[in-house]
């Protein structure tokens, strides 16, 4: 189905990447007509695009005059960079150690320019009701723990700024008590502040809880965010409460490690309020 809110993309290098993108969300495959139609591109076009993508082995078609499908050189790039970067020595550890306490999904999300990416994860849960939804996704930084981690550490000018950008979304996307003006959720980051760590309930799904803190890199700001998501009646308000030190241990950890790995290396946010937060 055509997004009315998306602007057609132009030029080659913007159209191959929507392309990828979009098949990225669709490892069933997509037909060549919903994809042009998606992307609101000229069939003839996506045609050909798909043409040189599958003559670089990026993707492929599952049956002749059939959907195509990314191959895994993309993915296999993608998990290359971040072994390369040193993510997975670094991190996964350290987030295991916290999904394996805390029983619940832990990912670690990375600071890149004015995007909050997820890029590890380590699934707590053994049984019962699991939350695990797809890696690489930018968050959402309006309504979900991991962007108001981020958030919290910047000035208000700051944060509005980079919402402002993103956008709030449509609130049927999102929990029932997701913030939709900048006036709530600056209300929410206030309180997150003074925790330390952000919480959130029904925001970014129904049913859904999490928590997040930044992991701070001193001069840099916030570098990254590690949080804890789960289904609220198991991740309940007095169990993130509990969970707190924990978060803020493998916050702190993952600070200490980080000078290991070029990608924490990268300027973060601004840091106007870490002193404020640390106090």
């Amino acid at each position: 189905m055509s997004n009315p809110d998306a602007a057609a993309p132009s030029g080659t290098v913007e159209r191959t990447m929507r392309i990828l993108e979009l098949l990225a969300s669709q490892p069933e495959g997509a037909a060549l007509v919903a994809m042009a139609d998606e992307l609101q591109l000229p069939r003839s076009a996506c045609h050909r695009l798909l043409a040189d993508l599958m003559r670089c082995g990026y993707v492929r078609q599952l049956r002749e005059l059939g959907d195509y499908a990314l191959t895994i050189k993309l993915p296999a790039l993608g998990l290359g960079f971040l072994s390369a970067a040193g993510i997975v020595d670094v991190a996964q550890p350290i987030i295991d150690r916290l999904a394996d306490a805390s029983g619940e999904l832990v990912r670690l999300a990375l600071v890149d320019g004015d995007r909050l990416t997820f890029v590890a994860k380590a699934q707590g849960a053994r049984s019962g009701l699991r939350y695990d939804p797809d890696m690489g996704i930018d968050v959402r930084l309006s309504c979900s723990a991991g962007g108001h981690a981020w958030l919290m550490t910047l000035s208000e000018e700051r944060a509005t700024e980079l919402v402002a950008k993103q956008g709030f979304g449509a609130p049927r996307d999102f929990g029932p008590k997701a913030p939709t003006t900048f006036k709530a959720l600056m209300k929410v980051l206030d309180e997150d502040r003074k925790r330390g760590f952000s919480m959130i309930v029904e925001m970014y799904a129904p049913g859904m809880t999490a928590m997040a803190a930044p992991v701070l890199r001193k001069g840099r700001g916030a570098v990254a965010v590690i949080t804890i998501a789960g289904p609220l009646q198991r991740l309940t308000a007095q169990r993130m409460s509990e969970l707190g030190p924990a978060l803020l241990s493998a916050a702190s950890e993952l600070a200490m490690s980080s000078a290991t790995s070029p990608l924490f290396k990268r300027p973060g946010s601004d840091g106007q309020l870490l002193n404020r937060m640390r106090t």
